[in-house]
């Protein structure tokens, strides 16, 4: 069997402050091409080590669950052999704000059928509950020996509920909560592509959380964008990826 020279991986973010910095780290890359892709901006870039190219897209998606299954789904349709996505989530339990956390498990926390007698997120005749790619997972906690990992709960809304908050801690076991990665999941679950999340807390998921979000996102930080480079650079180094 003859293993692989290049790989595709698409990286998909929501919105504008948290791509920014993706952007930033492109435009030192001299093979960079970027556009509107389905009315989504992208920026492409190819990075080489060896024999070995990975050809990166990232995509600002938009925000919502709508949006991500849409651009994993394009992605996917592209080529992707990889999903990867980040972003910022507020903090749900075992964590600090600042923490940077890798996905372990996805699911749609949101989606509800209470009314017909189902559990809260239970999905009728199909999976519900999506775990992170292994490979990309151990890469990740090699690549950042102090990443924490845990269980990510997505839904359509901004989570600052404490109430709500405490009923995804005590149901779930969540350690953060987004508006993206439980949908992503689910369509590379459906389509057999290994899929990954790094989030970063930017804020406690209660009442005071949307000024806390806001202040973080402002600041365009780009600790995200250097764990993702840091968990290419293992990427490279491993076979596995290249079989």
């Amino acid at each position: 069997m003859t293993n692989k020279t290049q790989l595709k991986i698409g990286l998909i973010i929501a919105d504008n402050m948290e791509f920014k910095p993706f952007a930033e780290y492109c435009a030192k890359i001299e093979k960079m091409r970027e556009g509107i892709n389905r009315k989504n901006e992208f920026i492409t870039v190819c990075l080489c080590k060896g024999e070995r190219t990975i050809e990166l897209t990232g995509v600002k998606c938009g925000v919502g669950k709508v949006n991500a299954a849409m651009s994993a789904s394009f992605q996917i349709a592209n080529g992707a052999n990889l999903i990867l996505n980040s972003g910022l989530s507020g903090g749900i339990a075992n964590v600090r704000r600042g923490d940077i956390v890798a996905g372990t498990q996805y699911m749609e926390a949101d989606f509800d059928l209470t009314a017909m007698g189902m559990e809260l997120a239970r999905k009728p005749d199909q999976e519900y509950l999506y775990d992170a790619d292994p490979l990309l997972l151990e890469a990740v906690k090699k690549a950042c020996p102090d990443i924490v990992c845990g269980r990510l709960g997505t839904g359509d809304f901004f989570l600052n509920n404490e109430e709500k908050k405490n009923l995804y801690k005590n149901k779930f076991d969540l350690t953060a909560f987004d508006m993206e990665t439980g949908a992503i999941a689910s369509v590379c679950y459906k389509c057999d592509v290994p899929f990954l999340s790094i989030r970063k807390v930017s804020d406690d998921a209660a009442e005071n959380s949307p000024e806390d979000y806001r202040e973080m996102n402002d600041k365009a930080e780009a600790s995200l964008i250097e764990v993702v480079s840091r968990l290419l650079d293992e990427i490279f180094v491993q076979d596995a990826f290249w079989k």
